[in-house]
């Protein structure tokens, strides 16, 4: 009989664990090799060094890809199958420390419509777009729980990690 009471991990926990980190870091590479192969690394540097408060105050159209020059692996994805952001609704609040920050309503377009994937990938642009100091919150259109039957709109609304409005 083995004893954990060292905090150990069962061997099978362990290369699960292992196994999972190496997958995660592959994925990351290739999704970031993907994302270089259709950005140029310099855009994506001016796109993700400006405001986002600024750029929506001035209606510029620079908007939709500095949030998307902010995606991580998710990016990828939505690249490859035709998607993209939609902003529905912008609000400007101040957080905690007196800066401006923005509260997102988003929306998506493209391939993203219908993909059974959509739960994750609603989850992966709320992470990364969270990561910005200039946004405190993420949420999504109400209508994009119509695209799923219900056995899917009922796991997005529980597990989904997200929230709809």
């Amino acid at each position: 009989m083995s004893d954990h009471s060292d905090n150990k991990l069962p061997v099978v926990e362990d290369l699960s664990e292992s196994y999972r980190k190496q997958i995660e870091g592959v994925i990351k590479e290739e999704a970031m090799r993907r994302i270089s192969e259709s950005q140029s690394p310099e855009e994506l540097e001016r796109l993700t060094s400006l405001s986002l408060v600024n750029l929506y105050e001035s209606n510029d159209s620079d908007l939709i890809p500095a949030l998307m020059s902010r995606l991580g692996v998710v990016r990828a994805a939505l690249d490859g199958h035709g998607g993209g952001l939609l902003v529905t609704s912008v609000e400007i609040e101040t957080n905690s420390i007196g800066d401006r920050v923005l509260s997102l309503i988003l929306d998506l377009d493209g391939a993203c419509v219908s993909c059974g994937a959509a739960p994750g990938t609603l989850k992966g642009i709320q992470d990364d777009l969270l990561m910005d100091k200039e946004v405190v919150s993420v949420r999504f259109t109400v209508s994009m729980l119509e695209w799923f039957d219900e056995i899917q709109k009922e796991f997005v609304l529980k597990f989904g990690g997200v929230v709809f409005v």
